[in-house]
């Protein structure tokens, strides 16, 4: 199996508009969310996160639809759940908190973005209200189709999802306003540095040990005209970004 990505699947739109920040739609579903969405906003705000936008585009994607039915009652709680495949849904302090680090304090949508690690889907959701584009890459087969299942509802024309090699990233798409990764490795690969558009911001986990699977950081790294700057930030512990397809 070729490791290059194969070509975006987009997902079909009744519209050609992108949805609104706290607009979007879905069928009514057995578990009314919307009282535990708001109290997982509000303690987002207290854990300090501070961009309105996100906070709205936190409250407006539905996050049990993203977990096993098993696990719906855990879904507004501040804690990673499994996903299937060695996987997990991230925190959803730290999906904001990423995500607003990604956002640079911007007071409207951001560019193009690029989400290396699609998982379930639920970060790619979230990013679809606050850019114009998101290209969003999986290198597991099982869980690109799950985030596709996922996703089908909400109709997002924005969106974009990608099967493949995400270490590659995704260079159709490229430049990118924010690159943004679900996995973290050794080193930031340099074709996400070389996707990444001037003026533009990558957010991801780094490997911060010798070990395998050790200690991880979060690493900002903004693309200037004078060069590369890296600012390395709390510690956080992601799934080991690897190469290929499976």
């Amino acid at each position: 199996m070729k490791n290059r990505p194969s070509f975006p699947v987009g997902l079909d739109a009744l519209n050609a508009g992108f949805p609104a920040i706290g607009k979007v739609r879905s069928p009514e579903v057995g578990m009314d969310s919307s009282a535990v969405r708001k109290s997982m906003v509000q303690k987002l705000a207290g854990q300090g996160i501070t961009d309105a936008l996100v906070l709205s585009a936190m409250g407006s994607i539905e996050r049990h639809r993203f977990v096993d039915t098993a696990l719906a009652n855990q879904a507004y709680e501040d804690t990673s759940l499994p996903i299937g495949l060695g996987q997990t849904i991230s925190k959803p302090g730290v999906v904001a908190r990423m995500i607003e680090l990604l956002r640079q304090g911007a007071s409207g949508r951001v560019g193009r973005i690029l989400e290396i690690g699609t998982g379930c889907g639920y970060q790619a959701a979230v990013l679809s209200q606050l850019a114009s584009e998101v290209y969003s890459i999986e290198r597991l087969r099982g869980l690109h189709e799950k985030a596709r299942e996922n996703l089908r509802h909400l109709r997002l024309a924005n969106l974009h999802l990608l099967f493949g090699d995400g270490r590659l990233g995704y260079v159709k798409g490229a430049p990118y306003a924010a690159i943004i990764a679900a996995a973290g490795g050794e080193a930031v690969p340099q074709a996400w540095i070389d996707q990444l558009a001037v003026g533009g911001r990558l957010v991801a986990p780094v490997s911060t040990g010798s070990a395998a699977g050790g200690p991880q950081a979060l690493l900002v790294i903004d693309k200037t005209p004078q060069g590369v700057r890296q600012t390395m930030l709390e510690t956080v512990h992601f799934v080991p970004l690897k190469s290929g397809v499976a």
